[in-house]
């Protein structure tokens, strides 16, 4: 890899190896790249010819800039296309907003030094109008092909670009505007900046103003001061008096448990309510009381609060333990495609049939026998289950019983794929 400095950055990424049977995105920002580029692809054999000569390695080395990403791609028989694909630039006001939004948590810059692209930053920033993903129609393509739309080269170009997102999500601040070592010195100038510098009064306000004087002049009042700051951590419950008797059926280990988790929520909710632009909206529904129990058994509590949630959700320890798993891969998504087995629409199941055809080359295509919503290898321990939001999730057969794999992921051989790395 080559960078160069100055006002025209790029990176340049050097051709990566072949691969075969396995999907191109393991991060879920790296599906969110591809699934800007699939759900707005015109032609699905354009995208299968694009996986497949991504697959063979037949995209050269990849250049990264501001704006674009170029690469040249060799069709089957030799011929080379040059391939760019574009993607806009966030303006300067953007920019100022995200940088913002980045420099307010300390665990935002770790985590993307961590080569990780932090969710709860880009959803605030897509609140705030900053979209730093791609979205449908974002990604356009150039190639000297003579292709009005995606091609497969520049397809294939798309799902390479993917690995290097996995890779490293400073390729996707790049091709929108800002190189990595720019990116964190500015970073590290907000951070450094002491917040009272930024909300300090006038001097004429710092000894208190006359309150009749104000009010008889009609002056504008000082600003209300500023919101208290949210605990660094949730505040810890009161120890239950073990050597008073509970009253009848109370388990004051599992109120502990529950007042404690309680306690992480509020914490969680003052956090979203002090944070600005929060969309009051934007609320999750209830959960229903199922829900509710396997919400509350993925926080690991206690073996006698975990054997009564068992009891209480009528799904026994190990159904409860298959609940969790679903809950941590996909929430109540997740846990609905572990309990719900359900007819797929003709509409809906044309769609899963050609995101079945196109995932994989005729020769790589695993033998699947479908019942309903889900689809299993024929003589192998792996299952795709279609979820009614059109995403395809993994399960694998463990002592007789199928159990979540992995997250959903938009393409099925990628769901499949998580499988078998995790076997």
């Amino acid at each position: 890899m080559t960078e160069r400095s100055g006002q025209h950055e790029e990176r340049t990424f050097a051709a990566l190896a072949p691969v075969h049977g396995r999907g191109f995105a393991q991060t879920w920002w790296g599906r969110t790249w591809l699934k800007a580029l699939e759900d707005a692809a015109l032609d699905s054999g354009q995208l299968k010819e694009g996986r497949r000569l991504a697959r063979l390695g037949a995209v050269g080395a990849v250049a990264v800039r501001p704006g674009r990403v170029t690469a040249v791609v060799q069709d089957r028989d030799g011929t080379a296309h040059r391939a760019d694909v574009l993607l806009q630039e966030l303006s300067e006001a953007h920019w100022d907003r995200f940088l913002g939004m980045a420099a307010e948590r300390a665990g935002h810059i770790a985590a993307l030094l961590d080569r990780e692209m932090p969710p709860h930053l880009v959803e605030d920033a897509a609140t705030a109008g900053v979209d730093l993903l791609p979205g449908l129609g974002d990604l356009e393509a150039e190639c000297d092909c003579g292709a009005w739309d995606h091609c497969g080269h520049t397809a294939a170009l798309c799902y390479q670009v993917a690995r290097l997102l996995d890779q490293d999500p400073f390729v996707l601040l790049l091709m929108r505007g800002r190189a990595e070592r720019a990116l964190l010195d500015e970073l590290q100038v907000r951070s450094s900046t002491p917040a009272s510098e930024e909300r300090s009064a006038p001097e004429s306000l710092r000894d208190g103003l006359d309150a009749a004087e104000t009010y008889a002049a009609g002056d504008i009042l000082p600003p209300l001061p500023q919101p208290p700051g949210l605990p660094a951590e949730p505040g810890l419950p009161p120890s239950l008096d073990t050597e008073v008797p509970p009253g009848p059926g109370v388990d004051p280990g599992a109120l502990e448990f529950l007042a404690a988790r309680t306690a992480r929520e509020a914490h969680w909710l003052l956090a979203e309510a002090l944070r600005d632009g929060h969309d009051q909206q934007a609320v999750e529904a209830e959960p229903t009381p199922d829900q509710d129990a396997v919400r509350l058994a993925a926080d690991d509590p206690d073996p006698s609060v975990a054997a009564r949630l068992a009891q209480g959700s009528g799904r026994g320890r190990d159904g409860l333990a298959l609940a969790v798993r679903a809950w941590r891969y996909g929430g109540a998504a997740g846990l609905a495609v572990l309990d719900e087995e359900w007819p797929v629409p003709a509409e809906s199941l044309a769609r899963a049939c050609a995101a079945l055809e196109a995932a994989w080359d005729d020769d790589e295509r695993p033998r699947l026998r479908s019942a309903h919503n889900r689809w299993t290898v024929v003589g192998g321990s792996a299952q795709l289950r279609l979820g009614r939001d059109g995403r395809w999730w993994p399960y694998r057969k463990e002592r007789g019983r199928w159990a979540p794999a992995g997250p959903a992921a938009h393409d099925p051989a990628t769901a499949l794929a998580s499988v078998d790395t995790e076997a």
